[in-house]
């Protein structure tokens, strides 16, 4: 009874390997995937007209005549699967008839009026949605341009989420046929997906999509390390099927003996999870032992807690392991019972303990229950769907309350992190809050409302007063104190809190109070650069040249561009280039600096008794230079160049001539016009400057990340006497730690020597200097 009953829902029962497809991919007739199809529809919607589907599928069919894609395959096998996939999810038949038409408009002649006029507008709005987000070019190394179009994705989705889960199930089929693609688009696809895409379906709460996105991204992005992983899993397959196996048989035998009906399977846990263990915890697989959970099923929230309590008495638990995820739910509302155990042979292994509604909702998260399914429990699920989406919303008041593209990128991609650990904790009333883990009272404030947060003086925990630097531990119970009389958030909080929320909220109070401040500084700033560079601003500052300033740095107004100068997100260099270009679009007859360099080059050549050939002329940095006397000559930052490095000259826009390693990313992506710039330039360094002269450069040290690794690094500075300028680190969600250190040294024989000590530093992967 219970396996039919797990059947009804949809599921496979894992033996014990990881998880693949559970849609077959093996299909070639495109017919026979469309029975599937259907099959799968009447399974969970029995009396459903599928007249809409069909129609679909002809005119998809019909629409798709003759296009292929890069298998080889007829191209309506891609919306086909699409469809299937959303099946599996047991979606309406509007978002399967959506699926199957969702590249129509965009790779055909049928038009959105078109489709609406066949199928309503409800199935022409998901369409329109999932052509824009298809239109959408996630590039990860521009942050303006990504994060505009990252707001246009969670636009469409607060219209209809259905939008975001079709968009899904597009991703996880062409990620599933990304072999066919070449291995420079499988790593931008693969990077999008397990950047966006997957944390998007594990905050919906779809960990069938979620898992599956992982591995296959993982697979692309470290195809090395993937094939170690599945050569050294396929080796101990025999022995985990025979472990698995033992542990579900006793498991089922006292679990029915107390009386208890139940479903009971056991898995391994999927690669890339593996993979996040070993990299975080820096260990190798023989030393990863939970690599296997069972997953006990049940009808009552009560024989959860029965159960867990017969697993107890049969295995020894690992103190610290269990996690009740019942009583206080996952942010995107995943319920579950977790502890982790010893087996008979000292072998670790995980129980989850779920009913069966919560496994539901734990593999189709939101697409499970949302509002506009039928109502098939008996319950009213709008509400509650609503507050699991208010993560969404928060999404929403960021695009709107913030200018700042590189902030909105940074906010997001925090908040859509569900790997971070979580506390709950209580208010006075007993309403449970979760916050990450390290949240202080301050970001307890800020989830309870941006009026607390900025009007808050202290914090009591458990009745008893705290700092506000406390960090919240599971249980706690937090009152916030308050008074009219604050002057509001301290900037220092922006180094104390730990959410995202929090954050947000703090910096939106100072742009909001000090916004006239900044734009005052703002324009101070700029017109003291122009008068520096000889540059006329008022030239420049007119609508026609600042919309395209706004347009390349993400604002909407000019004075956030003010602002934005004034509290330092911009440095006028930025802006005045920009400006510059759009005024020679409009003024092509304004004299370029090429004329000026050609009048300067034979100025030099004649005053020398020359013709043709340019004056080498020395600047006081050390730097000779072809031709160009008395000119400012500064060291690029996109590539800092050292005494020993070969340097070329580019002459800037305005302000002199920069100097840049001939090896440097944005020198060899020069196009054609500004290759004209290039002169010649060498070192020349005299023996004073050679022993006194520092120069600023950059390292980005690429490690596993520890425990640690930050102050070895450093140490490592400390004992060469060198002083270092900033630092900056950030760690991927596969663990690997970029850190880049500023510093300044005396030439690139000294850097060499530095570099070599860097590389002993235990877990250090790679060392490079910044080309751009």
């Amino acid at each position: 009874m219970e396996d039919n009953k797990m059947g009804q829902l949809g599921f496979k029962i894992d033996t014990g390997e990881l998880a693949t497809s559970t849609i077959p991919e093996d299909f070639t007739a495109p017919e026979e995937l469309y029975k599937k199809l259907i099959t799968m529809i009447r399974k969970y919607h029995p009396s459903d007209d599928i007249s809409m589907i069909e129609k679909a599928y002809q005119i998809a069919s019909k629409a798709h005549e003759g296009q292929l894609r890069k298998s080889g395959e007829p191209y309506i096998i891609h919306p086909i699967c699409v469809c299937l996939i959303l099946a599996e999810l047991e979606l309406d038949k509007e978002t399967i008839v959506a699926g199957m038409l969702h590249d129509v408009v965009e790779d055909t002649v049928m038009t959105g009026p078109e489709i609406a006029a066949e199928f309503g507008d409800e199935v022409a709005l998901l369409v329109d949605g999932v052509t824009k987000l298809t239109q959408i070019d996630y590039v990860a190394d521009k942050v303006e341009m990504q994060a505009e179009n990252l707001r246009k994705m969670f636009l469409a989705m607060a219209k209809d989420i259905r939008v975001i889960l079709i968009k899904l199930a597009d991703r996880l089929h062409n990620m599933r046929t990304m072999q066919y693609q070449t291995p420079i688009k499988q790593k931008e696809k693969s990077t999008e997906t397990l950047d966006i895409y997957a944390p998007i379906a594990d905050r919906l709460g779809i960990s069938k999509v979620k898992v599956e996105l992982d591995d296959l991204s993982f697979k692309y992005l470290e195809p090395e390390m993937y094939k170690q992983l599945e050569e050294s899993l396929e080796q101990g397959k025999v022995k985990r099927h025979e472990f698995i196996a033992k542990i579900v048989a006793e498991v089922r035998s006292h679990i029915a003996a107390a009386g208890i009906k139940a479903t009971i399977d056991g898995r391994a846990k999927h690669y890339f999870s593996i993979y996040k263990k070993m990299v975080t915890q820096n260990k190798k697989l023989d030393q990863i032992y939970d690599l296997f959970a069972v997953r006990i099923i049940v009808d009552t929230e009560r024989d959860c807690y029965t159960a867990l309590g017969v697993i107890h008495e049969i295995y020894k638990p690992i103190p610290g392991r269990f996690k009740d995820y019942i009583a206080m739910p996952k942010p995107n509302n995943y319920q579950s019972l977790h502890t982790t155990l010893i087996g008979s042979e000292g072998q670790p292994f995980e129980i989850q303990i779920r009913t069966y509604e919560m496994h539901r909702t734990a593999e189709y998260g939101i697409a499970a229950h949302w509002k506009y399914k039928e109502n098939q429990y008996g319950q009213d699920t709008s509400k509650s769907e609503e507050e699991k989406l208010s993560w969404l919303r928060r999404i929403l008041e960021w695009q709107r309350d913030m200018s700042d593209n590189k902030e909105f990128l940074s906010l997001l991609k925090s908040d859509l992190d569900l790997f971070s650990d979580y506390v709950y904790c209580f208010t006075k009333d007993g309403d449970v809050k979760n916050l990450p883990a390290g949240s202080t009272p301050i970001d307890f404030a800020y989830a309870v409302h941006s009026a607390v947060g900025n009007r808050m003086v202290g914090a009591r925990v458990n009745g008893n007063l705290v700092t506000i630097d406390y960090h919240i531990q599971n249980g706690d119970r937090v009152e916030i104190i308050t008074s009219q009389n604050s002057r509001g958030p301290s900037r220092d909080w922006l180094s104390i809190v730990k959410s995202t929320q929090a954050k947000n909220k703090i910096n939106q109070w100072f742009r909001t109070q000090f916004k006239e401040e900044n734009i005052l500084r703002g324009k101070e700033l700029l017109t003291n650069y122009c008068k520096a560079q000889g540059i006329v601003l008022t030239d420049l500052v007119k609508p026609e040249y600042t919309q395209a300033c706004m347009k390349k740095y993400g604002f909407r107004d000019w004075d956030s561009v003010l602002a934005a100068l004034g509290h330092g997100g911009l440095k006028e260099g930025q802006v005045i280039n920009k400006l510059q270009d759009a005024y020679r679009k409009k003024n092509p007859q304004f004299a370029t600096d090429k004329d000026i360099l050609e009048a300067v080059g034979k100025n030099n050549a004649s005053s020398n008794g020359q013709t043709g050939a340019m004056a080498a002329i020395k600047s006081k940095s050390g730097i000779v230079v072809a031709g160009l006397d008395d000119v400012s000559v500064r060291f690029s930052r996109c590539c800092s160049p050292v005494p020993g490095d070969e340097i070329i000259g580019f002459v800037t826009r305005g302000r002199g001539v920069s100097i840049h390693r001939t090896d440097c990313v944005n020198v060899m992506n020069m196009n054609e016009a500004d290759r004209q710039r290039i002169i010649e330039a060498e070192w020349q360094v005299t023996p004073d400057k050679e022993e006194n002269e520092l120069y600023d450069t950059e390292l980005v040290i690429y490690a596993y990340d520890r425990i640690g690794v930050l102050l070895d690094l450093t140490k490592v500075f400390t004992e060469s006497g060198i002083t270092i300028n900033n630092v900056n680190s950030r760690t991927s969600k596969q663990g690997i730690a970029t850190i880049t250190i500023g510093f300044a040294i005396r030439s690139v024989e000294a850097l060499h020597v530095l570099t070599a000590k860097l590389r002993q530093v235990e877990s250090v992967k790679d060392i490079q200097r910044t080309h751009s």
